[in-house]
């Protein structure tokens, strides 16, 4: 196995309030609805397990679960990190969503850094890296449109 990593981040003003922003976000069993790809959330306190159906890349079809630590701050920040008691887990996220007002609306930010250990040769890390953001960015726009309708806009 080798390990393979992609970051990916973006921003967007939205017209909705940041509460009702921030309940989407912090909605487990919502999330799953609004993410391509996103089998389940499980929640046991600050550890959410998130299991991701296959996805595929170069041929194959990876799927995963993995279990992140969350932080919150109140209708602010949602910070994830991946829980590492988790030793048997393929893959992680490090990241956090930023929520800040603007008008009558809300800027959205997110970072994120996936890595996954993947049944792929060292020397495939640039065409499987490209992958992994590309999958990224489409799962990103996905959940963008899907947020934005579920809001109302």
């Amino acid at each position: 196995m080798t390990t393979f990593t992609a970051t990916t981040s973006s921003s967007a003003t939205l017209d909705s309030s940041r509460s009702d922003i921030w309940d989407a976000l912090t909605d487990p069993e919502l999330l799953p609805q609004l993410t391509p790809y996103l089998h389940r959330v499980d929640v046991n306190g600050d550890r959410w397990t998130w299991t991701v159906a296959k996805i595929p890349l170069l041929g194959a079809s990876i799927g995963t679960t993995f279990t992140e630590v969350m932080t919150f701050e109140d209708k602010h920040r949602i910070g994830f990190t991946h829980d590492r008691a988790c030793t048997e887990e393929k893959a992680g996220v490090e990241g956090s969503y930023i929520l800040q007002d603007a008008g009558d609306g809300t800027v959205v930010s997110i970072e994120l850094t996936v890595q996954v250990d993947l049944p792929f040769a060292r020397v495939t890390r640039l065409a499987v890296e490209t992958g992994m953001r590309a999958v990224m960015a489409l799962i990103g726009h996905r959940f963008a449109a899907n947020l934005a309708h579920h809001l109302g806009e």
